[in-house]
């Protein structure tokens, strides 16, 4: 149990700031140009047509957030810095810092959402930019846990997998690195489909994973599988859409075909762990019925669309997130 105070208090209301000081480096790029270079403030305010005050005031605060080092004037990235925040880096998770960024608006006006029930968030310009930001996010988070999922998850003699909603492709193509045998569907709309070759061509795997467009709320799914993996879909959609996709993806398996539910998943009080909890929220904010599920909710989804032998794999994620696991 948290002990709460003011400064407690005052602390976690003003935490944006420090969001915001994040989001908006990564959004400049700052840690590629340091790395690449560019190790002063006036190089860089040079280098991006940006403010020399503005530029000098968001490096000091990364330093002050041990994300750069400063040297006289000379800056440099910490070495966190240099995995996840520079382009380029096996480790970056820029992508899922400038999702982030997006949402910031739609959390702003939370109190709204809570009292119409409605979302918030509005269309933008540069939605292009947006969805790449998310499905690339995605990668950085599945990129984290999939290779490991991947070892520890059995598919052996299984032959075709689908991976529905898998945007880029990340655990469709990690299930086959490591299973020679197996080929892989990665369903998702046909936005992604650009995210989701150029992802699948960089594993050189494109000979056994391809992309097949589906809109799996409107549309059956193509072929026939032995294993289905859905990875955090179900929270972007009210119980009745759930239910509905749980039902077209069994009716993909063939008899004996293994289903795995990945979602962030809320003990049966609905009140913990905290992630999945919050992400609540921000399906509230940013979707008409999105939300996240309790264990008991998903089995009794499984278990009405026809599925048996349910049992929870013994996986947490670095957000909470957990597996349930179900057969044809």
């Amino acid at each position: 149990m948290v002990e709460w105070n003011p400064g407690r208090l005052l602390e976690l209301s003003g935490g944006y700031w420090a969001s915001c000081t994040l989001h908006a480096a990564v959004k400049l790029d700052l840690f590629s140009l340091i790395e690449a270079g560019h190790t002063t403030s006036s190089q860089l305010a040079h280098e991006l047509g940006l403010n020399a005050r503005g530029t000098a005031t968001l490096l000091n605060a990364l330093v002050a957030m041990d994300l750069l080092t400063k040297d006289q004037a000379q800056y440099a990235n910490t070495e966190a810095a240099r995995s996840f925040l520079v382009r380029g880096s096996p480790e970056y998770i820029g992508y899922m810092i400038l999702h982030h960024h997006h949402l910031v608006r739609a959390w702003s006006r939370l109190d709204q959402a809570v009292r119409s029930g409605k979302p918030v968030r509005e269309r933008v310009a540069s939605e292009h930019e947006e969805r790449e930001s998310f499905l690339m996010g995605m990668f950085n988070n599945a990129m984290a846990i999939a290779p490991r999922l991947a070892d520890e998850i059995d598919v052996k003699g299984r032959r075709r997998l689908l991976d529905l909603g898998g945007g880029p492709g990340t655990y469709a193509i990690h299930f086959c690195l490591t299973n020679p045998g197996l080929e892989a569907r990665v369903a998702d709309l046909p936005a992604s489909r650009p995210f989701a070759e150029k992802t699948i061509a960089r594993f050189g795997v494109s000979d056994r994973v391809q992309f097949i467009p589906c809109d799996y709320l409107h549309e059956d799914i193509q072929g026939q599988y032995d294993v289905a993996w859905l990875s955090h879909i179900l929270h972007g959609e009210g119980p009745d859409a759930c239910r509905m996709i749980i039902n077209k993806a069994v009716s993909s398996l063939e008899p004996g075909g293994m289903m795995m539910i990945h979602d962030f998943i809320l003990k049966d009080t609905a009140d913990g762990p905290l992630f999945p909890a919050l992400f609540s929220l921000n399906m509230l904010v940013n979707t008409m019925e999105g939300r996240s599920y309790t264990e008991s909710q998903i089995r009794d989804m499984m278990r009405q669309a026809g599925l048996k032998n349910i049992t929870r794999f013994p996986f947490t994620g670095p957000t909470d997130s957990g597996i349930l696991m179900g057969e044809h």
